[in-house]
């Protein structure tokens, strides 16, 4: 995950007509086949969600609360192995993962997100 605003999450955008110069936005799907799923998530303190990817890159806003994030890759014989060292977000952060990284996520303490996925959501067990 990273705090980089080089996503493609933010590619796509388009002008609305009669709105304000300098306005642009990304709609939704499955009405814009380029668009984005938004899900306003809540998580408890405790749970978690285990070594998982994503078919599109998305983008995770921390509202209240406190996550980690760890990466893994495969090593020999498709082993989870850790990559690099586990990343926290706090209330008030933004984090980015990449399309196919895998990752988990423990909640730290109770959370409200916003999380925005690229094109139509999926989401493949990765253990």
């Amino acid at each position: 995950m990273s705090n980089k605003h080089s996503s493609t999450l933010w590619d796509h955008h388009s002008a609305v007509a009669g709105a304000p110069a300098g306005f642009t936005m990304r709609g939704c799907v499955p009405a814009n086949p380029d668009g984005v799923e938004v899900m306003l998530e809540r998580w408890q303190a405790g749970s978690s969600e285990p070594p998982h990817s994503h078919p599109g890159n998305d983008m995770t806003v921390v509202v209240e609360g406190q996550m980690r994030i760890q990466f893994f890759r495969r090593g020999e014989g498709g082993a989870l192995l850790p990559d690099g060292a586990p990343l926290t977000l706090n209330a008030g952060e933004t984090g980015y993962v990449s399309a196919g990284r895998i990752h988990d996520a423990q909640y730290l303490q109770d959370c409200k997100l916003v999380y925005v996925h690229e094109r139509a959501f999926g989401f493949q067990d990765e253990a």
